[in-house]
């Protein structure tokens, strides 16, 4: 028997290869990517009225994030990049989401195994058309709670009980997968087994994998 019996996952940068906090420094290549992150996502390690935790909470659209980041750039005289031509059309963030084959292999293995399995994601409500045809996630998933829709976002401890109870998990069976570290000691800070998830995502699946015991 595992130590866990269930797994909740991140989306951007587990589940989905692209979709990082990192990848919205993209857009200003020619500048630093924390400068570019503190201007256009605040301080991430926190949860407060910055525009873009307003906006993963659900409070304001894209296009009011848009608003009221722009002086901000002004102010910090970043300078984007001309988006490529598939992205001209589309607002916000511009990236695609790809999905983690090895990652999704481990989710079916632990269906598998009889384990629960769940999605807790910061994220934003123009966007969930952009990865919700990555799977057919409400069959795959016992539960799925998106910051935008709960009015809550990591690393706040309260979306992390939500998304146990939802789950009818407890914290110390439970692992939880995302490829920020604010994120995974928030997640440890309440009793979860934090697993880091970095660009070679096969240490956090083999440790997942001897948590579970698939």
């Amino acid at each position: 028997m595992g130590t866990i019996d269930t797994v909740i996952f991140d989306l951007g940068g587990v589940l989905s290869l692209s979709g990082r906090a990192i990848d919205v420094a993209r857009r200003f290549p020619s500048h630093p990517p924390e400068v570019v992150m503190s201007v256009l996502m605040g301080d991430y390690a926190t949860d407060h009225d910055h525009p873009w935790h307003q906006l993963e909470r659900g409070e304001i659209s894209m296009t009011e994030y848009r608003e009221a980041v722009a002086p901000l750039i002004a102010a910090a005289g970043l300078v984007a990049a001309e988006p490529p031509p598939e992205f001209k059309n589309r607002t916000g963030v511009n990236f695609a989401f790809v999905r983690s084959e090895p990652m999704f292999a481990l989710v079916d293995d632990l269906r598998a195994k009889g384990l629960r399995v769940g999605v807790l994601t910061n994220n934003v409500r123009e966007l969930r058309s952009r990865w919700w045809d990555l799977v057919d996630f409400p069959s795959l998933f016992d539960d799925i709670v998106d910051s935008h829709e709960v009015g809550l976002r990591k690393p706040n401890a309260a979306i992390y009980h939500l998304a146990l109870e939802r789950l009818g998990a407890a914290a110390e069976r439970t692992a939880f997968l995302d490829d920020m570290v604010v994120n995974v000691n928030a997640a440890r800070a309440v009793g979860m087994h934090g697993v880091l998830v970095e660009d070679d995502q096969s240490g956090a699946i083999a440790t997942v994998r001897d948590l579970a015991g698939v």
